[in-house]
């Protein structure tokens, strides 16, 4: 295989689209090692702060803070945002408190409170005691909300205009105001108490008439979000109905802040990457981690696959006087078992998929079911005839052939049922179908197919 570093520019490229290159790297830490403050600065000026939040990603803790003091007043707030959690505060620590001060001032509520609401006390309070007073009770009436609700999902800064305004005196206010959002959609109008009517985006905005009403002009998808609603409930609802921006009511129907649709698509991302990890059994973890903590995270659920493996063996050893009349069992054993896990880990993921989208739900279950179940059954029938026939050929033993052909049958049907059925179950139970499925899902399949097999065998060869 060819050496990247030797490869055209164009192929690196389109190899590795928008990755920080490993010539980034290696000169920032070139510039760290020679303490040369300047080349550090030139070489990070034109990165993204994603970019530089995956340098320090890539960086060990002494390089890394040897950069972060190296790079001083030049530390951008959104380099912070886009830091991976498990090092965030980290580099927080290694701030200085008048950068740190100048980095957050620089961003939005939201964005503050994502920063905050991870962090021990005392960084928290350092945070909170680099912003100015208004800044700093907004925040902390953000944090009294729920912890993954909305009103922590929420930016403060909200554009709103009363309902009876036409678009030139919104366009008037708008120029003449000091303190607008970076980034905003939507004029939100709102009546005499502040609640929100409707909103009108911005392209409307500037297309219409200055004498026209915003009320004539506000969009049919407006919907408010609870502060107190799931924010896993407000990315579906982004989602599910193609939103860009919706503001945010508290218990009365009054505005309080504002959801945008970069902050719901980090949710949705956050969600899917949490369910991929909860589906291996490895949690909340991070390539950043140190040794201890990917043991402490690994280790309960390993322990449980071991409890698993034991009740499969368990069952192996009911049919100890099987396997000592026909060896040849205990070859063909493995094919039966993985077979069956395989084909119910499939289904397993597509259920909790389904679930987490909302796709699967109680009016379409069992249809869902009966589909596993007939693919199962299908695939079943289909690999009967080929181990069937292998372990003919291998053994020059045809019921040992019908043995393991009916086996597999029976294991992939209740691989296709275990796979839908078990996640169900663990969501009516209230548990997260991606933190359990795998662990049932696989000793569902193991049992029976270890059982079957053996069973079959004691029945039709002995």
């Amino acid at each position: 295989m060819a050496d990247p570093e030797t490869l055209p520019e164009a192929e690196r490229l389109e190899d590795d689209a928008y990755a920080l290159s490993g010539e980034t790297v290696r000169a920032a830490r070139e510039a760290v090692e020679a303490g040369d403050a300047g080349a550090l600065t030139a070489l990070m000026a034109p990165l993204h702060p994603a970019d530089i939040a995956d340098l320090l990603e890539q960086l060990d803790e002494g390089a890394r803070h040897r950069l972060i003091d190296l790079y001083g007043h030049e530390f951008d707030g959104d380099i912070l945002s886009e830091l991976d959690d498990s090092i965030r505060e980290d580099v927080i620590a290694a701030l200085s408190p008048a950068v740190l001060g100048e980095a957050v001032r620089e961003l939005e509520s939201d964005d503050v409170v994502d920063l905050l609401e991870n962090l021990d006390a005392p960084q928290q309070a350092a945070i909170l005691e680099a912003l100015e007073r208004p800044e700093r009770l907004a925040i902390e009436r953000a944090l009294a909300f729920p912890e993954g609700s909305a009103g922590r999902l929420m930016q403060r800064e909200v554009v709103t205009a009363p309902e009876h305004w036409t678009v030139g005196e919104a366009i008037d206010f708008m120029r003449a105001s000091l303190d607008l959002p970076e980034q905003f959609y939507h004029i939100v109008l709102v009546d005499p108490r502040f609640r929100p009517v409707g909103h009108v985006t911005l392209g409307k905005v500037m297309a219409a008439d200055r004498v026209t009403r915003l009320a004539d002009l506000t969009e049919p998808s407006f919907r408010t979000i609870p502060a107190d609603q799931d924010e896993e409930d407000v990315a579906y609802a982004f989602n599910q109905y193609h939103l860009i921006s919706a503001p945010v009511v508290d218990a009365s129907d009054r505005l309080v802040g504002v959801i945008t649709i970069d902050d719901a698509m980090i949710v949705l991302a956050e969600e899917n990457a949490e369910d991929l990890l909860l589906l291996a059994g490895v949690g909340d973890e991070s390539i950043s981690d140190r040794t201890l903590e990917i043991v402490r995270r690994r280790f309960p659920w390993l322990l449980v696959n071991l409890g698993t493996a034991i009740l499969a063996s368990i069952v192996i050893s009911l049919f100890e006087d099987v396997l000592a009349a026909v060896v040849a069992l205990a070859v063909l054993m493995p094919i039966v078992a993985s077979m069956g896990g395989n084909a119910g880990t499939q289904s397993m993921t597509v259920a909790v998929r389904a679930l987490a989208t909302r796709d699967l739900t109680g009016s379409n279950a069992w249809r869902v079911i009966r589909r596993e179940v007939g693919a199962g059954l299908l695939n079943g029938l289909a690999f009967a005839v080929i181990v069937g026939i292998v372990g003919l050929i291998w053994f020059g033993m045809p019921l040992l052939g019908l043995v393991i052909a009916l086996a597999m049958v029976v294991n992939l049907v209740v691989a296709g049922l275990a796979g839908v059925l078990v996640p169900l179950a663990l969501d009516k139970a209230g548990i997260d179908p991606a933190l359990a499925s795998g662990t049932f899902v696989t000793t569902v399949t193991d049992v029976v197919g270890f059982f079957a097999f053996l069973g079959l065998a004691a029945v039709i060869l002995l």
